[in-house]
Formats: C-alpha cells, sequence, structure tokens
C-alpha cells in the first residue's frame, strides 16, 4: 500500500454523522480562545463600532485552527478543477465585497480567503470566522447553475463579513468562548458514557462553526449574498428555486426543515424573500448571467452521495474497498466512518473503539513501544498479537482520568504492506471485562479484502443527459435507478417537479 492510499484514508472519507475527537487517544489537543473581555471594533458591513469576542486577528486564527480540524475529519473533495472553479467564483465576490470595498480596514483587505469542497454527500455550506468557506459536494449536486452557486457563496461571504461568530462570541460569558478541538487524553478519559464523549468533544469545535447563528445573522447573510451575486452580474433571484429544493428535501425527511438548516429561517420564507432582494438590486446592475449549462458541465460526473470506495458496512463486516481491508462489526456496535478515524460505539455509549493509520511508526512494533511509553499509560500485559497472519502487536493498558477513574485500554497495532493499522479499545475499568471479547474480535478479525466484486465497487454520479424531444420529466427518467435513488429525488436533484414538460434539448442531471 503506497502513501498516495494513505493519503487517501486520511484525507477523503465522510460518512454523516457526529463529530469525533482524533487519534492518539493519550495526548490531549485542545485549541482554546479564551477572551477575558470584549474587543470593541467597526463592523465591516455597517461601519459602527460595536462588541465583538474577538479581535480581526484572532478570528483568523480561530479559522486557520478550526480549518485544520474540518478538513481532517470531513476531507476534502479530490476533484483540482471543480475546487478551482468553486475558488474563482468565491473570489469574484469577495473583491466587491464588504471586506475589500474602498475604505475598508487594511487587515480585512489583506485577509486570504479559502474555498474548499468538503468530500461529503451532505447539503450543507458553511464558514469559519477569518476568511474560510466550505460546500459540500451534496449542495453542488443539487444547485442548478453558477447564479445560485454565487448565492450561497455570497451568504457564507456575508457571515463571515458580518462576524456573526465573533457577535456570538462577546454575548456568551462576557466574551468568553472557548473553542475545544480533536479531544482526546484527559478528555476522552473523563468516565461516563465513553463512546458520547469521543464523539461529542470534537462537536464541541464544529458547534460553532455548523451554521450555529441566529436568524437575524442568517438574514443578514441572506441579503448580502443576494447583494454581493448582483454586483456582479448575476441573477440572484435564481437562487429562490435552491431556497424551495430545501423546503422539499425537509418535506422528504417528514420534517419541516432539514436538520442542518434548524438555525435558519424556513426555507419557503427564504424562497420569497431572495426574489424580493434580488428584484430590489435588478435596476441597478445588469444581473443576466445565469451560466446554467457551464454550471452543469463542471458539476457532471460528481460523486453523488455515500462513496462506497471510502469504506461501507455490510453483513456485519466493514469494508474498505480503496485500501483493500475488512474486519468485522458487531450487531451491538455502530460504526462511523470519517477522515482520519473510524469509531464503533457499543449500544449503550460506554465502550469504544478507535481505528487509524498510524502516521508516526513504520511497524507495528514500535508504534506498541511508543504507546506503552505515554506518559499517563500503566501497562498490565502486551506481546505478539494476531490477525489473520498479518504481523501484530497488542498492549493492555490502564490509565486514570482527571476525576480518578480508571479506564482499561486495548490496544492493537497490525503491520499492513508498509502501513500500521492501529485499533484502541476503550471502557472504565470496572466494566471493561464486559467488551474485552468484542474488541479482541473485532482488532483481531482485521484482514486484507480479496473480494473482486467488493474491491471494484464505485460510487454513483451525476451524469448529464439532454431530452432528444419535448417529453415530460417523469417519462425522461430511466425505469431503472440506483439503490436509493427515486424519481422523486431525481425531480429535487434538477429542481423540478416529476409532471414538468422538458424543452427538446432540455439538459438533466440523472445519476448512474
Amino acid at each position: 500500500m503506497a502513501a498516495k492510499a494513505r493519503d487517501r484514508f486520511d484525507m477523503n472519507h465522510l460518512q454523516s454523522g457526529r463529530h469525533s475527537a482524533l487519534f492518539p487517544i493519550v495526548a490531549a489537543l485542545i485549541t482554546a480562545f479564551l477572551i477575558t473581555g470584549c474587543v470593541v471594533s467597526r463592523s465591516p458591513i455597517s461601519g459602527n463600532k460595536r462588541a465583538y469576542g474577538y479581535t480581526w486577528q484572532q478570528e483568523i486564527e480561530l479559522g486557520t485552527s478550526a480549518d485544520e480540524q474540518i478538513v481532517a475529519q470531513f476531507g476534502l473533495y479530490d476533484d483540482p478543477s471543480l475546487t478551482q472553479y468553486v475558488d474563482s467564483v468565491g473570489q469574484a465576490l469577495l473583491r466587491i465585497s464588504h471586506l475589500k470595498r474602498n475604505g475598508a480596514e487594511a487587515e480585512w483587505v489583506a485577509t486570504r480567503f479559502h474555498f474548499r469542497i468538503l468530500d461529503s454527500p451532505v447539503i450543507n455550506a458553511f464558514a469559519l470566522p477569518g476568511g474560510f468557506v466550505y460546500v459540500t459536494r451534496g449542495i453542488l449536486a443539487h444547485l442548478e447553475s453558477e447564479a445560485q452557486l454565487a448565492v450561497v457563496l455570497g451568504h457564507e461571504i456575508g457571515h463571515v463579513a458580518g462576524r456573526h461568530a465573533s457577535k456570538r462570541a462577546a454575548k456568551q460569558r462576557g466574551g468568553n468562548l472557548v473553542l475545544l478541538g480533536a479531544a482526546v487524553g484527559g478528555q476522552i478519559l473523563g468516565g461516563g458514557d465513553i463512546a458520547e464523549t469521543i464523539l461529542n468533544v470534537g462537536g464541541a469545535a464544529t458547534q460553532l462553526l455548523f451554521l450555529q447563528y441566529g436568524r437575524d445573522d442568517e438574514r443578514e447573510s441572506d441579503r448580502l449574498g443576494v447583494e454581493y451575486a448582483s454586483m456582479i452580474g448575476y441573477d440572484a433571484g435564481q437562487a429562490s428555486a435552491f431556497f424551495r429544493t430545501l423546503k422539499r428535501l425537509g418535506e422528504q425527511s417528514e420534517s419541516d426543515i432539514p436538520s442542518f438548516l434548524s438555525t435558519h429561517p424556513d426555507p419557503g420564507a427564504r424562497e420569497e424573500t431572495i426574489q424580493l432582494l434580488a428584484a430590489d438590486w435588478a435596476p441597478q446592475y445588469e444581473t443576466e448571467r445565469i451560466a446554467r449549462g457551464y454550471y452543469l458541465t463542471r458539476v457532471n460526473d460528481l460523486i453523488f452521495g455515500e462513496n462506497p470506495r471510502n469504506g461501507f458496512v455490510r453483513d456485519d463486516r466493514f469494508y474498505h474497498p480503496e485500501l483493500a481491508f475488512e474486519f468485522p462489526v458487531p450487531q451491538e456496535y455502530s460504526l462511523l466512518n470519517q477522515a482520519q478515524q473510524i469509531v464503533l460505539t457499543a449500544s449503550d455509549n460506554k465502550a469504544a473503539i478507535l481505528m487509524q493509520i498510524d502516521q508516526n511508526h513504520a511497524t507495528a512494533e514500535e508504534a506498541s513501544e511508543a504507546f506503552k511509553a505515554q506518559e499517563g499509560i500503566n501497562l498490565v500485559e502486551g506481546g505478539i498479537g494476531t490477525a489473520n497472519g498479518l504481523s501484530a502487536r497488542y498492549v493492555l493498558a490502564d490509565a486514570t482520568n482527571s476525576n480518578g477513574q480508571e479506564l482499561r485500554l486495548r490496544a492493537h497495532f497490525i503491520d499492513y504492506d508498509g502501513t500500521v493499522f492501529s485499533f484502541l479499545g476503550m471502557a472504565l475499568k470496572e466494566n471493561f471485562g464486559d467488551y474485552d471479547a468484542q474488541f479482541q474480535s473485532i482488532m483481531r478479525g482485521f484482514r486484507r479484502l480479496t473480494d473482486q466484486q467488493i474491491l471494484s465497487v464505485q460510487p454513483d454520479r451525476i451524469h448529464l443527459v439532454q431530452a432528444s424531444q419535448e417529453a415530460s420529466l417523469q417519462s425522461v427518467i430511466p425505469s431503472t435507478l440506483p439503490s436509493g435513488i427515486t424519481p422523486t429525488g431525481l425531480a429535487i436533484l434538477n429542481q423540478l417537479e416529476l409532471g414538468d414538460t422538458l424543452p427538446r434539448g432540455y439538459t438533466l442531471k440523472l445519476v448512474e
């Protein structure tokens, strides 16, 4: 297994689910920004002075630190051309934003923005303080034009320009807002529900990031998104159809609003608001650019839905076609596959296993010795392990948490084609015996994946087709669709209704 495959494991795995901490477990990696009081500075939007939780430079530092976590946890979509395209649209919007206009403060003007695509099927976009903007491949699949993309990116630039995270921080504990990063060591060794702690401490960092703004902030960003898009010639009203899509997705999920929009204004209301805002700006600029056809050519061949190349569970086993390994997953455990780790949690949330590639050691023996040497680890036993004929080492150890509770840890390190795979099982010492047999079954069950059918599995992708004649959408949809794809889902993907009539030559997104 070459370094390239190892990099794919590190950067390109995302399955939807809760956020998690990063491995190794015994080193605490906590990024904290403690502000002793509010900072009074100028608003980029209004020009007036007001209280913020951070200075502008601190916002950049916060965003830079959190960006590393986001990329590590979710992975970037591996398409340089598409990434460059998204960045080009974002940079064009940025140039006319409040952060770059005449009269803007020098530190705003000098701030570099980063526009990234996350390898996630979730339909989402969000921004970090200090100039970090993210869209998922899921949202790119559901957009229909460059004009819609411009409004989405303009909205996220608006969050940064509005300093919305910093405004919220100023309202919390007199300006104290702690951003917890990758949480391990003392944080995981916190006792109680082990699995819940592992999965949620990292979430404490990202709660700041994932669209947890107030509705007034969201409305301001909507206004800014339409303003910025209109100023560079886009028909911003096109974005109203995307908010209709969000509403339909919410109806499909049997909820009023999709969960990722829980803090946003209702999509139906935003659909109308976007049209009104766009109509206000239209007389001031030439707002004719839609670029639907061009946009669709850029998302042609985009991966749609979960990517099985990055791993999946079937028949109580986890398979990773890209890295050619598999291991058992007992029915009592749930599995979360993320960019830098796999987390298995017991159904009672009192035990968990973390699995990751060990980047720092060349052999399982070196990794096990380094693990034993960590401060706070009390060795119980260690030696040669087993994993279906692969060279392995195991360590059984105890560690005491900050509350004085003891955990027992089982670590398993496996040599696999020049790469060391690390497993770490943990539970409170008093409960460890209830889970150790399952720990060992999972760890010792790791083996080379040889099933050619699984090794060759490929993801579904967006594929463009053109209507050969005037016809209804329903009649154009193929009779056989990929698993999990419905005719209604395809209609929503194309921002259409099944009964809509397509003119001859109309470009449609299918999934195959």
